[in-house]
């Protein structure tokens, strides 16, 4: 396994972090020889540990783009609507491991299915799972003799579930936006709220988006502010090593804009360790 870099040991930390939900993506070219045959069989390979399937919808390849070209994302978009549409989850016993596969995409996630559950952390658990089951699928399409993936984009994406109590509004979510909207003047404060941010990442090595909206959280119904912070862009290479290198990079990015974009208030309840 590629050695971490030494810098997650110095990022933020808290001992009850709001996530319920990671994401490791990794988008390629469309594999050449598969077919809808090869889900079965590769569910047949990995069976034993994620016995449960369920066909859904395929996700589009949305690459990112940079300077003149990013007028082009549309188009990008359509390049992949007469590949075979299809996409399979594999579930973990728990529920809480899944594995989704498509001609053109392998998504790797960790999802809390109960309320008292730990986010188990990325350098411990997330990161070296992905790994395991990237390995595998890698090994399975050589086996199948259709070649490595040609990888055009690596994503990272955290969900977090951020409840209400210890705030009474909006406005003490985020320290970005100290003149809120409603905070003062004419307007109340707001009932609820949705916003989008984006930031490029040096040498254009990707984007941050950071989307916040209210939601209601399946284990107990509750209403919730789901904050989704997703870094996504091109690794240097089709090499394994270099997959690995963007997802810490972009983990690096989500962990801190998480630290810099919610409030020290938040973070008392969250418990920031450093």
């Amino acid at each position: 396994m590629p050695s971490m870099s030494s810098e997650h040991h110095s990022l933020p930390d808290f001992a009850k972090p709001p996530v319920v939900e990671t994401v490791l993506d990794v988008g390629f070219s469309p594999l050449s020889g598969w077919g809808i045959p090869h889900f079965g069989l590769f569910w047949q390979s990995i069976r034993d540990e994620y016995p449960t399937f369920r066909d859904q919808p395929p996700v589009l390849l949305e690459r990112e783009t940079f300077g003149n070209k990013q007028s082009q994302r549309l188009n990008v978009a359509f390049e992949f609507l007469n590949q075979p549409e299809a996409r399979c989850w594999f579930e973990e016993k728990s529920g809480s491991r899944l594995i989704q596969i498509q001609q053109d995409r392998f998504i790797h996630n960790w999802r809390k299915t109960e309320e008292q559950q730990e986010y188990p952390r990325y350098e411990n658990v997330i990161r070296p799972a992905f790994e395991r089951e990237w390995d595998r699928f890698c090994s399975f399409l050589d086996q199948q003799g259709i070649g490595l993936p040609e990888v055009q984009q690596c994503e990272v994406k955290y969900v977090n579930h951020v409840d209400f109590d210890g705030w009474e509004s909006f406005t003490h979510l985020v320290d970005a936006l100290e003149t809120w909207p409603g905070s003062r003047g004419f307007l109340p404060l707001p009932e609820s709220a949705s916003f989008i941010t984006s930031y490029l990442m040096p040498e254009n090595a990707g984007r941050l988006r950071i989307i916040a909206q209210p939601a209601f959280r399946h284990v107990d119904s509750k209403s919730v502010i789901q904050l989704i912070l997703m870094a996504r862009g091109q690794p240097k290479s089709s090499d394994r090593r270099a997959i690995l290198e963007w997802f810490d990079l972009g983990r690096q990015w989500i962990v801190n804009g998480f630290a810099e974009f919610t409030s020290a208030k938040m973070h008392h309840i969250w418990e920031r360790i450093r």
